[in-house]
């Protein structure tokens, strides 16, 4: 077992794997229906990675010290025989296998998913409003169905339940609270995410950044927080529990406290496109190996060399000229 490091030395620790670039949703933030509509060109079966290639992908991962596996989208749910997928990466060894979802399908799959070996699951969801959520999911799903899903996880051990909140301004800021009293009350982790410029399609603006300081300090003044410290080192989620110990909340800031030092994340695409940072603007082609036969060492080769160069420090360096670059959109590298 070998740790990497890249230039700035950062080690590779965390795979994250996207198995579908398709999603049931169409969050505004994400994946606009004016861009992802009824034309939009998503890739045919026969370009994404078949699980056996994941799988293979994922050992050879592994055999980095790689030791945290997040299957994410897309929404992972929608792709056919999801469960099969994640027992058959489940066999590598001393590995963390965690997934995000939507949560509009997990009611259905929670139970065949822990059956499968999952550990944990994280869950989106923007607003317990329903007419909010509908206006950021945009496909008129209903919070009542996502709560339905996370409760399924919870009975199926499928924990601890963590819930990611976008927040965008003018559209889910009055949610803040809401949201925060109703998951310290149901004992879920929640996770408030600054709203990001990734990829070139949402519309970002610095505007609607509602910021990591404006949530603490809402929720502080109602429900006193501490700071504690974070879990491991990279650790991307700013950490603060409740005074009186009713459980602890997140803030995800990356863009006014950007976390670019401490980045041990790389990215695989449904299409086998490796990507070192989330506002990449072009990946590494890996599936080209695994069709031209390559054996895992040079594999592994491609692997190493590709994050021994990495430079990415996106968002320390965020400003006018990177908003515009034509980075890769996030349903189709993996949140």
């Amino acid at each position: 077992m070998t740790t990497i490091t890249d230039t700035l030395n950062r080690p590779l620790h965390d795979l994250r794997i996207s198995v579908t670039d398709r999603c049931n949703f169409r969050c505004v933030y994400c994946m606009p229906k004016e861009i992802f509509g009824a034309n939009y060109q998503f890739l045919h079966g026969d370009q994404v990675l078949t699980f056996e290639e994941i799988t293979r992908l994922a050992r050879l991962f592994a055999a980095f010290d790689v030791r945290k596996l997040r299957l994410t989208g897309g929404e992972p749910l929608v792709r056919k025989d999801f469960p099969d997928l994640v027992a058959m990466l489940s066999q590598i060894p001393d590995m963390d296998l965690t997934m995000t979802t939507n949560g509009s399908l997990l009611a259905r799959f929670a139970e065949s998913l822990q059956k499968s070996g999952l550990k944990r699951v994280t869950v989106s969801l923007d607003s317990l409003d329903n007419k909010t959520f509908k206006a950021m999911n945009d496909v008129d799903f209903p919070v009542e169905k996502v709560i339905e899903g996370m409760d399924a996880a919870k009975a199926a051990r499928l924990s601890p339940i963590k819930v990611n909140m976008v927040v965008k301004r003018g559209m889910n800021e009055d949610s803040i609270l809401p949201m925060a009293r109703f998951f310290r009350e149901k004992g879920y982790i929640l996770r408030f995410i600054e709203y990001m410029d990734v990829g070139h399609s949402n519309g970002w603006r610095l505007d609607d950044v509602v910021t990591a300081k404006e949530i603490v300090a809402k929720i502080n003044a109602e429900m006193p927080l501490e700071a504690i410290d974070p879990n491991y080192v990279g650790e991307v989620a700013e950490r603060w529990r409740y005074k009186d110990g009713g459980g602890e909340i997140g803030v995800i800031a990356s863009v006014t406290q950007p976390f670019c030092r401490n980045c041990t994340r790389v990215r695989l695409s449904a299409e086998g496109q490796l990507y070192t940072c989330l506002f990449a603007v072009h990946g590494h082609d890996l599936r080209a190996l695994l069709l031209g036969e390559a054996n895992d060492e040079e594999i592994m080769q491609k692997i190493e060399s590709v994050w021994r160069k990495r430079t990415d420090r996106y968002s320390e360096l965020r400003s006018e000229n990177t908003i515009s670059l034509p980075k890769v959109e996030m349903s189709r590298m993996g949140g």
